[in-house]
């Protein structure tokens, strides 16, 4: 039977700054990460972390987070024996990197998931906020791979607004729909524990294009790509 699974991870999405805190388990094993993009470089460390649906504090050599989340509409999607929950946030509290203080008001996502997933897991994934050009706001969550059946976790908020949108076809880490990605910062790993492995590309960056339901948008967030042995 495969082992089971479960991790949080909340990300936050704005021309300012871009950041990732997360914790996830497989069987008994466990890890946390967090990353900061500050405009300039790339802050990354796996130390330090204490994560809840409510705030992300991480406190590592360098760096202080402090961040607290409003929560809004959620959805939620269980497939067979794994189930996962998004919940779009607006994100605030302070991230201190090197010299740097940098005052945080985004919008960001949260995602916690858990089951039994298959020994082997591939999927891509994409999650960002943007502005549509009559300044309405947008979050999104878009997913190959996981909970992408019907009901799918697929989902577009518009103003808030929960709507499920059909599947948006991957172009590498280039393109998601109608959406095109520019990278500013990858964080990329390969991780082999012989019974356990990791193959993942996650780079921030930014978005121009126009998603179902929301139409033109300027965004940031994540794309992300996983092969996953577990």
């Amino acid at each position: 039977m495969p082992l089971h699974k479960s991790w949080q991870w909340v990300g936050a999405f704005g021309p300012d700054v871009m950041l990732c805190v997360a914790h996830a388990r497989v069987g008994v094993l466990r890890r946390s990460w967090w990353a900061v993009w500050d405009g300039e470089r790339l802050w990354e460390g796996a130390r330090g972390v204490t994560l809840s649906r409510q705030r992300a504090q991480v406190k590592a050599s360098g760096v202080r987070i402090g961040l607290t989340f409003l929560h809004g509409e959620p959805i939620e999607v269980t497939t067979g024996p794994t189930w996962t929950r998004k919940t779009p946030l607006a994100v605030s509290g302070l991230v201190a990197v090197g010299d740097r203080r940098i005052e945080v008001a985004a919008p960001g996502l949260l995602d916690e998931s858990s089951g039994r997933h298959p020994r082997r897991t591939a999927w891509r994934w994409s999650a960002g906020a943007g502005v549509t050009p009559a300044g309405t706001d947008v979050i999104w969550n878009l997913v190959d791979g996981l909970h992408d059946g019907s009901p799918s976790e697929r989902t577009v908020w518009v103003g808030g607004e929960p709507h499920e949108v059909g599947p948006q076809p991957f172009d590498g880490l280039s393109r998601v729909g109608d959406l095109a990605f520019s990278a500013l910062a990858t964080r990329a790993a390969r991780e082999n524990y012989v019974v356990i492995a990791s193959d993942y590309e996650q780079p921030f960056g930014t978005f121009d294009g126009s998603l179902p339901i929301a139409g033109p948008l300027h965004g940031w967030g994540v794309m992300e790509r996983h092969e996953a042995l577990w």
